[in-house]
């Protein structure tokens, strides 16, 4: 352990390093653990990137909701690869020790994208309100300008709000135990090697919670309920499905989003986090990033469709090249001066 001067009251002040307990009593099940999260973390790697090209290079993709879904695609790699890639560093090393700094940047990061998702979230159900409930507007309303406002003051609410709390937390000073009982730096296992009492950060905490995590969440509650009035209206079947059915993707993820925070927060913390607690943290950090992409695949027909074209589109423009290789040759009397020869 590296520690610097005591501090007033006797305590030692850690100086430069902590220890990420994590999954270390797993012993040899590490191992697994790492392998298991190595397909995990390649897969939502993978699949967002794929729903970011596949919308990229599609024009007809390029409406309001895909936007939001792009944006959406970028939070998700970037909250995974905040915290597994040190995880699975630490899965596979006896010393499990992360900087101050790069403690700070991971749970800076780790918030960030959090914040950033429940605002983002809530704009994605402002514009499916706006398309089922207005729809003879909504190009107007939902305009490019609008769009990039939305997702801009989304980003700007996470990194403007958590820069704040990172940096008030990581100006007290550390002291005991430079020991993290967490796979990654979260702001509870971190608060309590304050030397002081942190009640005003948890206090900023609840505050931020309520502002930016419960009130967006109500936001997407009103939004559904109109949604929902909107298509109970509609008297035939096939509109009412066709109608749900635009809407239904992003239901999904925000279930499982505000799903899995919920069982998080409401879970009985120990003094020390224990390693239920941790397991919970983990499908938290996993769960909805390799889902999202898959979800919004599996249950969108113009993604599907797209990403049909673009397949046979790849495979004819491979045929097309041979044939048009095989004509050239032909026309030049190839192949039959070749079989005149052999006549």
């Amino acid at each position: 352990m590296t520690y610097s001067k005591s501090d007033p009251r006797g305590n030692q002040t850690i100086s430069d390093v902590l220890i990420l307990v994590g999954f270390s009593s797993l012993g040899k099940l590490q191992i697994l653990l790492f392998v298991v999260l190595l397909v995990i973390y390649l897969v939502t790697l993978m699949g967002n990137l794929l729903v970011i090209l596949l919308i990229k290079l599609n024009p007809s993709l390029h409406t309001p909701m895909y936007f939001f879904l792009v944006n959406l695609s970028y939070l998700e790699i970037c909250f995974t690869s905040g915290v597994v890639p040190k995880l699975l560093v630490h899965l596979l090393v006896e010393e499990k020790t992360i900087s101050i700094a790069g403690c700070a940047a991971q749970m800076y990061v780790n918030t960030i994208m959090g914040l950033t998702e429940c605002c983002l979230l809530t704009a994605m159900a402002y514009d499916r309100y706006v398309a089922i409930c207005h729809p003879l507007h909504y190009t107007t309303i939902m305009s490019g300008r609008v769009c990039t406002l939305l997702a801009g003051v989304s980003w700007f609410i996470g990194i403007s709000v958590e820069v704040s709390k990172t940096m008030w937390t990581f100006s007290l000073p550390f002291c005991g135990s430079n020991r993290v009982h967490h796979f990654f730096c979260d702001t509870p296992p971190v608060l309590k090697l304050l030397c002081i009492d942190a009640w005003k950060i948890r206090t900023f905490s609840i505050s931020v919670s309520v502002l930016f995590i419960l009130f967006p969440f109500l936001l997407i509650i009103l939004s559904y309920i109109c949604i929902i009035s909107s298509i109970l209206k509609l008297h035939s079947m096939e509109g009412r499905r066709k109608a749900f059915s635009t809407c239904s993707a992003h239901l999904v993820v925000v279930t499982l989003f505000y799903g899995t925070a919920l069982i998080n927060f409401l879970t009985p913390k120990s003094s020390n986090t224990s390693e239920g607690d941790q397991v919970i943290s983990l499908l938290n950090t996993i769960v909805p990033p390799v889902l999202n992409p898959i979800i919004y695949t599996l249950r969108n027909k113009e993604v599907k469709e797209s990403f049909r074209k673009r397949i046979e589109k790849s495979i004819f423009a491979h045929n097309g090249r041979n044939w048009r290789m095989k004509i050239k040759v032909n026309e030049n009397g190839g192949i039959k001066g070749r079989s005149q020869m052999f006549g």
